[in-house]
């Protein structure tokens, strides 16, 4: 008989070493199997039978790896339980294990910066820009656009034009571009690039990976290929804009979201193709910086939320000047010398330039799943659990990569529940009161069920829809367009939707997701203290209309 020690990595729990142990001991001329998972060792007793190969060739089947130690491993009561420990005396799950993470966005962040705290060494995989979609083509300059074109229209336009005279604003497109790109640059750094090279856990790996198999990953760089070799990953290799497959289109110089955001011009004559939160943000946004803009939506605008926020959403930018053709395509699109010419039916659209803004498409055909086991939906969007986990052990997934709602927020928290069940915890993502923003003016926001959406999961509802000219900031702002609405389950009274079209719905909508969480009925929320002449106070009072005609009350009646 004969001792020998293993030294094991990928385990994350118990469980793992208990898995580990079963393999090891069906191996022939194993008598026995003592497998730490604190350590990350295994002490084996063999007879002259057992090779060694077929030792290392067990763990690796299940998904683990092993290499022989020329000293028995160190028994576990000699170590701490849990991992190594960190400089604050506290246990590290994490620790001994290589977590590959693909892409630098939110969620692979999120990820990254969560197994590096809980103990495990990192590389994260970037082909482009790091900071992924959100701080550097999508949310941060957006939003920045999207605010300077706000202030335009005030400028043009206010409901105290009688008290203040506009003074209709010139453009230096090219001025308010390097603003924005400098407060892209500024994040960018602050947020990704800074902190990636001040967390010695972290290697940054500059190319495009794909998998090779279960375990490895090939890294194409400047240099040639890399294979990396990991005990866990977590792809979060993002989203890219999704084109139609229009005849004409392929081939035209037509904007998707980046190249209209990056845009040092603002054209006479913009044509959208899209009723996407993106699509509609931006076609308002050139509007309001002088263009004259069409949308072309194939149904109603923002047809999956409740039909009204659509109808008020739609007679807002018509309003403006914005031609809104709902229920329309272009049949074909063609480009001649400077100009686009979409056709319609029997007639023709004619713009300077066009702007595709239908939705994202996933980033995971270029990254060879198939090899991997990891499975897709459909659409192309790799299929997770409450979890994160792929359909491939050792394996999760994040952010818009994945069939999970495309939101940067929800990307951030799956990268860090992801990371914690990686590296041993049990974390799971509850979206049943995610709330979501479009940031149009009006603002678009809602959370929870719809009540075509309560009646499909057989909820029997009860809803409110109060108007802006019944909340008293709404009044003091001179500007009432839009509602909050108010879904409950008709049986216990209990909140389980909200929808909001107002100037400042996105600030509003928070408090409705909270008192969904707390599972709150009507009348507790409508017997919450709200402070007055704020547009949240509109929540109250749309709680209150269950019960009272809130146009016979005083103005900040409890």
């Amino acid at each position: 008989m004969t001792l020998r020690g293993l030294r094991v990595t990928g385990m994350t729990c118990e469980a793992c070493a208990a898995h580990v142990k079963k393999a090891l001991e069906g191996v022939p001329g194993v008598r026995s199997a003592q497998v730490s998972y604190a350590s990350g060792s295994a002490e084996l007793v063999l007879d002259e039978r057992a090779a060694p190969e077929a030792l290392l060739a067990a763990v690796a089947r299940i998904g683990y790896r092993a290499e022989l130690v020329d000293a028995p491993a160190v028994p576990a009561r000699s170590r701490p339980a849990g991992g190594t420990k960190d400089r604050r005396g506290g246990d590290k799950p994490g620790a001994g294990l290589h977590v590959a993470v693909i892409g630098s966005g939110g969620a692979a962040m999120a990820g990254a910066l969560k197994a590096a705290e809980r103990g495990a060494r990192v590389t994260l995989i970037e082909r482009g820009t790091l900071g992924g979609t959100c701080v550097n083509v999508g949310c941060v300059p957006s939003k920045i656009m999207i605010r300077a074109a706000h202030i335009a229209q005030l400028r043009r336009q206010s409901p105290f034009d009688a008290g203040l005279p506009p003074a209709p604003p010139s453009i230096l497109r090219e001025r308010l571009l390097a603003q924005q790109q400098a407060r892209v640059d500024e994040l960018r750094r602050a947020k990704y690039e800074g902190i990636l090279e001040g967390n010695p856990a972290i290697t940054v790996l500059r190319g495009e990976a794909r998998f090779g198999d279960g375990r490895t990953l090939l890294v194409k760089t400047d240099g040639g290929e890399r294979a990396v070799s990991f005990d866990r990953c977590l792809i979060a290799a993002g989203a890219r804009p999704a084109i139609p497959p229009i005849p004409g289109l392929e081939g035209t110089p037509y904007w998707t979201s980046t190249e209209a955001l990056a845009s040092s011009a603002i054209p006479a004559r913009l044509a959208v193709i899209g009723s996407s939160a993106v699509a509609l943000e931006i076609a308002q946004a050139f509007a309001r910086l002088g263009g004259h803009v069409t949308i072309l939506a194939r149904n109603a605008l923002l047809s999956r939320e409740d039909p009204a926020i659509g109808e008020a959403l739609a007679a807002a930018l018509r309003e403006e000047g914005i031609e809104v053709l709902e229920h329309t395509q272009a049949s074909r699109i063609a480009h001649t010398g400077d100009e686009f010419v979409l056709t319609i039916g029997y007639d023709e659209i004619r713009a300077e330039r066009l702007l595709v803004a239908i939705g994202r498409a996933p980033n995971t055909g270029e990254l060879a799943l198939e090899r991997a086991g990891v499975a897709r939906d459909a659409g192309g969007a790799i299929t997770v659990d409450e979890a994160m986990r792929t359909s491939a052990q050792g394996i999760y997934a994040a952010g818009d990569c994945t069939d999970q709602p495309q939101f940067v927020y929800v990307a951030a928290a799956a990268g860090t529940r992801a990371a914690v069940n990686m590296t041993g915890g049990a974390a799971v993502l509850d979206l049943s009161a995610m709330p979501r923003v479009v940031f149009t003016d009006p603002q678009v926001a809602t959370v929870g069920l719809t009540e075509a959406e309560a009646q499909l999961q057989g909820i029997e509802t009860d809803a409110r829809t109060l108007t802006l000219e019944n909340v008293p900031r709404a009044l003091a702002n001179f500007d009432t367009r839009g509602f909050i609405k108010l879904v409950v389950e008709q049986a216990s009274g209990r909140l389980i939707g909200a929808q909001a079209v107002a100037a400042e719905a996105g600030e509003l909508i928070q408090s409705a997701a909270l008192a969904i969480r707390a599972k709150m009925t009507a009348q507790e929320l409508a017997d919450q203290l709200f402070p007055y002449l704020t547009m949240v106070e509109g929540l109250k009072l749309a709680a209150q209309t269950f019960t009272k005609d809130v146009k016979q009350l005083s103005c900040c009646a409890g």
